[in-house]
């Protein structure tokens, strides 16, 4: 890897939750008759604890989104694996994209996968992509910095370059923290021992500031923020705590929520699951068989009470979009989770509060591991029913 200067350019059910404990719920939404909500049509569902939900389709004919950002003024912005940014705004997918790289690699799991918009996009208009390319030796991860102007990514920058890539375990969630600083994860890119090498960037969690530089304070004085991690897709803050939790694929189940601190080993590939070791962190729960999680977010609206501050957690393989209940003393102790959503939608890859105050949701359904219905790819909306 290098890291340059800026330059321009079976689905089953749940669980086996880890040794800190806690118990699980696995039942599933339970569908109410579908009718129109604020006009759209709007599939109805109950939780298992008489929380009443509805879904909404928004969009169709996506091709294999991966990561979705609101704008404050409430447009949303969403990768395309293939190699595009689109932009949805008022009710619309706009036809042109924001951007559209031909420098892309598609294999398997790469493409374009995280973006994220600066803490200040409303006045700087900063956004940031990681991507898979096509290197000169083969796929690189690989982060830039874009400026938007009238739904246009322009200005690119290179931030990072040459990250290991292959067809599998590129991560990639790109999200900036409460603390203002930028969080990239990196998978093993099928070669696990690089997650234990605090050398190397893949199988890790890492901290930047907004220009790119390593962040003050990561452990190892490089951008390396945590190790030890096979691949993880989500990333997301508990709105009170402001503790980082993250999700991340196992090898054959043993898929983990963990709680990051900064320093931390997590494991991969000496422990995984239930097993333990010396100066490695065992994950909050996990999951066997997979469900393979993907994009998370805690529920910081107000438009369905019970949901609020609950994390949520999109799901590939378990085609379930999972409601992770955190209580305890320090809010670190996942006390529930139940499936909502159980094989409606088929995968699911990210997970968003929306500044409207529902969650959206995009379906992953044309990325060779599923048969599409026509109407794949999808952007759900999560609204309260009566």
């Amino acid at each position: 890897m290098a890291i340059r200067p800026p330059r321009p350019v079976a689905a089953i059910l749940l669980v086996s939750l880890a040794s800190c404990g806690g118990s699980s719920n696995s039942g599933s939404s339970t569908p109410i008759p579908p009718g129109p909500v604020g006009g759209i049509p709007t599939e109805r569902f109950t939780a298992t604890d008489g929380t009443r939900f509805g879904v909404q389709v928004l969009l169709t004919g996506l091709q294999i989104p991966w990561a979705l950002a609101f704008t404050s003024d409430g447009r949303l912005f969403l990768t395309e694996r293939p190699g595009r940014v689109r932009v949805y705004t008022n009710g619309q997918l706009l036809t042109e994209p924001a951007l559209a790289l031909t420098d892309v690699y598609t294999n398997g799991e790469s493409g374009i996968l995280g973006l994220a918009l600066h803490p200040d996009f409303a006045t700087n208009h900063l956004v940031y992509l990681s991507y898979t390319a096509n290197g000169p030796s083969g796929p690189v991860g690989r982060l830039m910095r874009f400026r938007e102007a009238g739904n246009k990514l322009a200005e690119g920058i290179v931030l990072l370059d040459e990250v290991g890539a292959s067809g599998i375990h590129n991560g990639s969630r790109v999200k900036f923290g409460p603390d203002r600083l930028l969080y990239v994860t990196y998978g093993d890119a099928a070669n696990p021992s690089v997650a234990q090498d605090v050398a190397a960037l893949n199988g890790k969690i890492l901290r930047f500031n907004d220009d790119g530089t390593s962040a003050s304070g990561n452990r190892f004085s490089s951008p390396v923020f945590t190790f030890g991690h096979r691949n993880p897709q989500g990333l997301a803050w508990h709105p009170t705590t402001g503790d980082l939790w993250e999700t991340e694929h196992g090898q054959v189940g043993n898929d983990e929520i963990n709680v990051i601190d900064g320093g931390n080993n997590y494991g991969w590939p000496v422990i995984e699951g239930d097993a333990t070791h010396p100066d490695m962190i065992a994950p909050r729960t996990f999951f066997t068989p997979s469900v393979a999680p993907s994009g998370a977010a805690f529920y910081t609206g107000n438009a369905i009470p019970a949901f609020r501050n609950q994390l949520f957690v999109a799901t590939l393989a378990g085609q379930a979009l999972l409601r992770v209940t955190i209580d305890g003393s320090d809010l670190r102790h996942v006390a529930s989770v139940e499936r909502l959503l159980d094989h409606k939608y088929g995968r699911l890859r990210d997970v968003v509060t929306g500044p409207d105050g529902f969650l959206y949701v995009c379906t992953s359904n044309r990325d060779g591991r599923n048969t599409p219905v026509a109407d794949d790819d999808r952007l759900l909306r999560i609204v309260p029913v009566q």
